[in-house]
């Protein structure tokens, strides 16, 4: 069994309905591919593991990239835990704003895929800030559904707004799977 059939195995098994849906997962797949050498990747909401599944099935072969991601339930990510991953992927338990403020250090990432609370709808400005210049951000889950409460809703619409309004991106929202913004850093002038 490959890794993204074994990680929505681990989803149905453990209960888990909030992963990433297929064709956001291919997508993350083909934008992974695409990364050059030595490139740094973020994951915030692990979940079990199927966005993980997705990105690290866009690489392989190849082993001079890294994946970070982050979960903040570690029961949910001890179920990603039991995944067979490379050696390049890092699997992390804590609060994703915390951990981006302590990671500073480790320098910005070459695609960002926010799929949690903490990185996307609340302290995406942090979020943007660890984005290298030509990296690719990617948030899912924007296709509103009926029954979103209110307050979600007013979440979401910020995202959107600050993702496709930012001055330092180049962005595009798809209707694909459950609704995707994708936007791109700009290098500096000159």
């Amino acid at each position: 069994m490959n890794l993204v059939d074994s990680a929505y195995a681990r989803a149905a098994e453990g209960g888990f309905e909030l992963s990433v849906e297929a064709p956001v997962g291919r997508l993350l797949s083909t934008l992974a591919a695409a990364l050059p050498p030595g490139a740094r990747v973020l994951e915030l909401g692990t979940g079990v593991g199927v966005g993980t599944a997705w990105l690290v099935s866009g690489l392989l072969p190849r082993t001079d990239v890294s994946i970070v991601s982050i979960e903040l339930d570690p029961a949910t990510a001890a179920l990603a835990a039991q995944g067979e991953w490379p050696d390049f992927v890092e699997l992390r338990v804590g609060d994703a704003l915390e951990l981006l403020s302590q990671a500073a250090a480790e320098g910005g990432f070459d695609l960002i895929f926010a799929d949690a609370a903490g990185g996307k709808s609340v302290g995406l400005e942090h979020t943007l800030a660890r984005l290298n210049p030509r990296g690719t951000l990617v948030v899912d889950d924007m296709r509103e559904v009926e029954g979103w409460p209110e307050d979600f809703k007013v979440r979401q619409n910020g995202v959107r707004r600050t993702i496709l309004d930012h001055p330092d991106l180049v962005s595009v929202e798809l209707d694909h799977g459950s609704g995707v913004i994708i936007g791109v850093r700009r290098p500096p002038a000159g």
